[in-house]
């Protein structure tokens, strides 16, 4: 850890008080982190998957309704860990300067175990990384990287600490979701043995259910034949559940039949044969062999879901027998909305193996993401509603009174680190190394724990690969790429962005839009004008 960091936080908490970390009872932390879910998975959101853990951190504490990631996963990490938008710290794509997946953070930009170590925290990190630098080098204690995306059961790149491991061989009985729940409950039962006094932050980043879609047999075989009905009727169920749970909305978006993949990989295509579909087609339209293979695919997709959960679980499990559950201040969302993302990578594709085995790579595809998107518009790496809304459950018992309550006060990735600073009693330091440390955009929603509606804001910004976005109040502009004209949504009403109303009411776009540039510039000058660590 950097020593002027060190001190200054040092020196911010003197300030704030006194009294030591055990002495104020803080709350412990465990941040969880989905990979690609959709916003209707979870059956506390409307989904048909079972997700019993989940659903009881639900029950016993809150569900945000109108919560926003960055559309992608690592600037949605970069935001979720500085509290910062992801192009103020160069990790997602600024013009003229080296940023986005490869981008390195300002100096200043630190993570938040650096901010929770003076207040007397251990950190832990588990699971996917994707940021710049590594966990131990920016403020963790232990960490479990798994930097292999592309396979779920025989990774090739993980460490522990840091330290490269061994690959895994097929016959090691090794599942992703499992192996990073496992750490994180290894480092849980250090942290009880040796320094049983202290708080915790531990950082648990599945990299599930992000593709290639795989999971354990005995998973799949739960859900083989439930997608048989198609996308379209399970779709409208959950759109159903939503209505009576009272969350999404007021509409249904409407099915964008010619929105395909993001981007184009025409021969990933001819490797996955002729039952795959790049377009959310009508289910009868297609022929028995393709509703056979796509009800597979979805099956995977809701295993590997149904896996985390139970994983997520025994995780739970190990803070009751802690007896810190509690006083652990638990979020659970994803980084991104569903993916239409389709291609082969990793080890390649056997069209004769068994779906959802190491030997296959496939993506669920624009008709399933669709579904799990429900009930909004488009995909992964687009800002309209299905890109950027996330779950985000709350769960607290010793500091939220609240009990199965829905909060629809407007929230984003960058709030997360405000919310958990004022929830441990700490803040960040104002100066780096003699420096003003740029004001952060976030804002605490520790507030909308005791009543929603209390969490003001000015704006809420997005940008990624040319999609553009700018929510004020319930007035919402959004253009998908860069060239395209701005469309403007009342969200008060059409959450699912059905009405265009950019041409009825043009200085309502007018002015979002100038909102939108002079943040981009500002954004942009924070990024180009101080150095990198």
């Amino acid at each position: 850890m950097h020593q002027a960091f060190l001190l200054a936080m040092l020196s911010v908490l003197a300030s704030a008080s006194p009294s030591s970390a055990a002495e104020l009872d803080r709350p412990s932390v465990l941040l969880i982190v989905a990979d690609d879910m959709g916003f209707s998975d979870a059956g506390c959101y409307g989904g048909e998957i079972a997700t019993p853990n989940l659903d009881a951190l639900a029950k016993n504490g809150l569900r945000f309704t109108q919560f926003y990631n960055t559309a992608r996963c690592w600037p949605s990490r970069a935001a979720i860990l500085t509290g910062y938008y992801a192009q103020q710290v160069r990790r997602d794509t600024v013009p003229g300067i080296k940023s986005g997946g490869q981008g390195i953070r300002p100096a200043w930009a630190r993570l938040l175990p650096e901010m929770l170590h003076p207040l007397g925290y251990r950190s832990y990190h588990s699971g996917k990384w994707h940021v710049d630098g590594k966990p131990l080098q920016n403020g963790f204690d232990h960490s479990y990287s798994l930097n292999d995306h592309d396979r779920h059961f025989t990774p090739r790149n993980h460490t522990k600490d840091d330290k490269p491991l061994p690959p895994v061989k097929p016959k090691d009985g090794y599942y992703s979701s499992t192996a990073i729940a496992g750490h994180a409950i290894q480092f849980l039962k250090e942290h009880a043995e040796k320094h049983p006094k202290q708080p915790f932050f531990q950082f648990l980043a599945f990299t599930t259910p992000h593709f290639p879609v795989q999971a354990p047999a005995e998973d799949v075989a739960r859900y083989r034949k439930k997608y048989l009905r198609g996308w379209e009727t399970l779709r409208n169920e959950r759109w159903k559940r939503l209505q009576e749970l009272k969350i999404g909305g007021d509409a249904l978006s409407a099915v964008e039949r010619d929105l395909g993949p993001p981007y184009a990989f025409p021969d990933a295509l001819k490797k996955l044969g002729p039952n795959e579909v790049n377009r959310p087609l009508p289910w009868e339209d297609l022929t028995p062999a393709q509703r056979a293979f796509q009800a597979d695919k979805m099956a995977v997709h809701a295993a590997m879901v149904d896996r985390m959960d139970r994983e997520i679980g025994r995780v739970l499990d190990q803070l009751r027998a802690m007896k810190a559950l509690d006083n652990t201040l638990v979020f659970f969302l994803s980084d991104n909305g569903a993916s239409a993302e389709m291609m082969v990578r990793g080890d390649g594709h056997d069209p004769d193996a068994e779906c959802g085995t190491g030997a296959t790579f496939l993506c669920i595809g624009p008709g399933w993401s669709t579904m799990c998107n429900t009930p909004f518009r488009r995909h992964k790496t687009w800002v309209h509603e299905g890109g950027i809304s996330t779950p985000l459950i709350v769960h607290w018992p010793r500091g939220i009174a609240a009990r199965g309550e829905l909060r629809r006060t407007p929230g984003h990735v960058i709030d997360l680190v405000p919310t958990i600073l004022e929830a441990v009693g700490g803040k960040r330091p104002e100066k780096w190394e003699g420096k003003p440390v740029p004001p952060p955009p976030g804002k605490s929603l520790t507030p909308a724990f005791a009543r929603d509606g209390t969490v003001e804001r000015d704006s809420l910004w997005w940008l990624h690969e040319g999609n553009r976005a700018l929510r004020v109040g319930s007035w919402k502009i959004v253009a998908a790429g860069k060239n395209s004209p701005w469309e403007l949504y009342d969200l008060s009403s059409d959450r699912s962005e059905g009405k265009n109303l950019a041409k009825d009411k043009p200085e309502i776009v007018r002015e979002l839009s100038a909102i939108w540039a002079k943040q981009f510039d500002e954004y942009r000058a924070l990024a180009t004008s101080t150095e990198a660590r």
